[in-house]
């Protein structure tokens, strides 16, 4: 007799308010399959971590996978609420989600580039120009990032720090990670004309455009990247939209391109720009604000409910900004976050 094929479950995933439907067989994440279905739902680190991709699920079962606490705590799950970068379906379900709409038409690439240059801006910065294929250029909207693809079949995820509309080259931000594979060839054995392959470009952190809210831009380290993109996307754009730009860092060489914010303040009205150090010595001669960078913000601003915030850096301060701005006021749908992890 022949064998039959055991049968492969396949859920039925809609995304509210939208009404926009998909299917999964359950072996990815819920936001995988929707990507693979053409849909754009937000997402930042797709490692579980930021909680950019976080939704309600409003009927249905899923499970939660790799969601971590500081991004999806217990009372979050208990609200009916996951992580869709993490959970899978194990049935039929209907998703509150808000949709990106405007990266749907933008292909994701794998493509080779050259090494352009190579500019160390401070003892742990690099700043990395990579050049595209003669005729080839990569679509991306300002604030997304691309993968590098290494030999070994890892991948390293990097802001791209220029706007789209200077795309002759491809500039990132590169912090030396003690320990960091990637990180460490890029500062002792990487050379100009090196040729590397990436994927991209990935992510929801984007200028929303539509929008005519005062903006609040929130940089730690080099989350000063995907930031200096939306500023110089939106000068270029003139949109005249309020712009304070928040960067914090531990000591002054943290503040690695300070020429940059400096003078797009001293060009533009509506930019302004708050430096902020958290462990300044004696030999930075500091004399401006101390402290967290999100502190900052809190100091300046009794009422963010008439705010947009874009908030890039490590993890720990995604998350005390995401709770402590939405206590102040500012609406949880009015916060993007791209949290930056560090793989060895």
């Amino acid at each position: 007799m022949a064998s039959v094929a055991p049968s492969v479950a396949s859920f039925r995933i809609t995304l509210q308010p939208s009404g926009h439907s998909f299917t999964s067989d359950g072996s990815d994440s819920i936001l995988q399959a929707a990507l693979d279905a053409g849909l754009a739902p937000p997402y930042g680190c797709r490692n579980g971590t930021c909680g950019s991709c976080k939704g309600r699920v409003i009927e249905g079962v899923v499970d939660h996978g790799s969601a971590q606490d500081q991004a999806l705590s217990m009372e979050d799950r208990a609200n009916g609420l996951a992580l869709f970068c993490c959970a899978k379906p194990l049935s039929d379900l209907v998703l509150e989600c808000r949709e990106v709409g405007s990266t749907g038409d933008i292909p994701v690439k794998i493509m080779p580039c050259r090494v352009e240059k190579i500019e160390r801006v401070a003892d742990d910065v690099i700043v990395l120009s990579l050049k595209l294929p003669a005729n080839e250029r990569l679509q991306f909207l300002s604030g997304q990032y691309i993968e590098f693809l290494l030999k070994d079949g890892k991948r390293r995820a990097f802001s791209i720090a220029n706007a789209p509309h200077d795309d002759g080259l491809l500039q990132l931000h590169v912090r030396l990670i003690a320990g960091g594979e990637f990180t460490g060839h890029v500062f002792d054995g990487m050379k100009e004309k090196d040729i590397l392959r990436f994927q991209g470009p990935y992510g929801s952190f984007f200028l929303r455009e539509e929008s005519a809210k005062p903006m609040i831009l929130l940089a730690g380290g080099t989350g000063f990247a995907p930031i200096k993109a939306l500023v110089e996307h939106a000068i270029h754009n003139r949109i005249a939209r309020s712009m304070e730009i928040y960067w914090g860092a531990r000591n002054r060489a943290g503040l690695y391109l300070p020429e940059l914010p400096t003078g797009w303040a001293a060009a533009h009205g509506h930019v302004r720009y708050v430096p902020v150090l958290s462990d300044a010595t004696a030999q930075d001669a500091w004399s401006g604000r101390i402290g967290l960078v999100h502190r900052a913000v809190l100091e300046d601003h009794a009422d963010l409910s008439a705010y947009q915030v874009y908030a890039c850096g490590a993890p720990a301060m995604i998350d005390a900004a995401r709770g402590e701005f939405v206590a102040r006021g500012l609406p949880p749908e009015e916060i993007f976050a791209d949290a930056f992890t560090f793989a060895i």
